[in-house]
C-alpha cells in the first residue's frame, strides 16, 4: 500500500514527500497525521539538518480529499475537529524547512507551505487560499501566517476572494522567495536545504530560527530582540562551532559542525518587558 508522505534522508537533508499523484496528492487526514509524525521525527534528528517538502508528480496538493464518500467540509462528527491540523507547524520546529512547492497548491496545501521558513514555487502553476469559495475558511494558521508574509491588506485580498495567482506574483507578493519552472523547484530547494546542511551551524540555525518566529508571534520590540540576540550569543559565542566556522572560512574548507541540537537544547527565554 503507498504511503500518503514518503521520507527520504541524505547529505543531512530530509525530504518529505506528499505522495498521492493519483489524487494530485489531495491532503488526507492520514496524510496530515505522517506529516506530523515526520516533522517531529526530524526536529530530534541531529542527521537532520533541513527538511525540504514537496509533492510527488507535478502538483504540489490539490487541496482538501472530495474523492471520498463524504466530504472533508461535513459537519465535524465529534469535539476532536482541528483547523490546524499540522502540529507541529513547520514554523515551531528548529530545523529550517523549504517547501519545494512544485505545482499547483490549492487551500491546505497551500496553508501547510506557508507555514515553512523558505519556499521555492513554480513559476506557472496555480495558488490560492480558496477556502471560502468552498463555503468554509482558510486554515492552518493562515490568519496569521500570511499577513506576516504580506501584511494585512494584501492577505485580506488573498482570504477574502480566494483568488488564483501564479508564482510570479507569488515572488512579487513575498509568499514566495523565487520563482522558477516547476521541473527545477525541488532540485533548486535541495541545492539550498544542502547548502545549510553543510555550511550552517545547527544550533546556529536552530537559535536563529527559533528567534525569528518568537519575535513574530510574541511582538517583540527591536530592543526586545537586541536583549535577546544578546542572550543567545553568550550561548555560541567561544564555542567549538564558533572556533570551527572561523577555521574553516579561513583555511577555505567545509566546516566539521559538532554538538547535537536534541541533546543540548535550551529553550529561548523570553524577552524582557518593557
Amino acid at each position: 500500500m503507498r504511503a500518503d508522505l514518503t521520507v527520504a534522508i541524505a547529505d543531512g537533508v530530509a525530504l518529505l514527500t506528499l505522495n498521492r499523484p493519483q489524487r494530485r496528492n489531495a491532503y488526507t487526514a492520514q496524510m496530515g497525521t505522517l506529516l506530523n509524525r515526520a516533522y517531529r521525527d526530524c526536529d530530534d534528528d541531529d542527521r537532520v539538518r533541513a527538511i525540504v517538502l514537496t509533492g510527488a508528480g507535478e502538483t504540489f496538493c490539490a487541496g482538501a480529499d472530495f474523492s471520498t464518500q463524504t466530504s472533508p467540509f461535513d459537519e465535524p462528527a465529534d469535539a476532536a475537529f482541528t483547523a490546524a491540523p499540522t502540529d507541529p507547524a513547520a514554523f515551531e520546529l528548529r530545523t529550517p524547512v523549504i517547501a519545494a512547492v512544485n505545482g499547483h497548491a490549492i487551500g491546505i496545501g497551500l496553508t501547510i507551505a506557508l507555514q515553512a521558513d523558505i519556499r521555492i514555487m513554480a513559476r506557472d502553476a496555480k495558488y490560492a487560499v480558496a477556502q471560502v469559495r468552498r463555503g468554509v475558511i482558510a486554515d492552518c494558521m493562515s490568519h496569521w501566517t500570511l499577513p506576516h508574509l504580506v501584511g494585512g491588506a494584501v492577505a485580506a485580498e488573498l482570504l477574502l476572494t480566494g483568488r488564483t495567482f501564479d508564482g510570479a506574483e507569488a515572488v512579487a507578493l513575498g509568499i514566495a522567495t523565487r520563482a522558477i519552472p516547476g521541473s527545477e523547484v525541488l532540485d533548486h530547494a535541495m541545492a539550498v536545504a544542502r547548502d545549510i546542511a553543510a555550511n550552517v551551524a545547527p544550533m546556529s540555525a536552530a537559535l536563529s530560527k527559533r528567534l525569528l518566529w518568537d519575535t513574530m508571534i510574541r511582538g517583540y520590540t527591536p530592543r526586545q530582540v537586541a536583549d535577546l540576540e544578546t542572550q543567545l550569543h553568550h550561548r555560541v559565542m567561544g564555542g567549538p562551532n564558533a572556533r570551527e566556522g572561523v577555521e574553516a572560512f579561513l583555511q577555505r574548507r567545509e566546516p566539521r559542525w559538532s554538538g547535537s541540537v536534541a541533546a543540548q537544547w535550551e529553550p529561548l527565554p523570553e524577552a524582557p518587558r518593557r
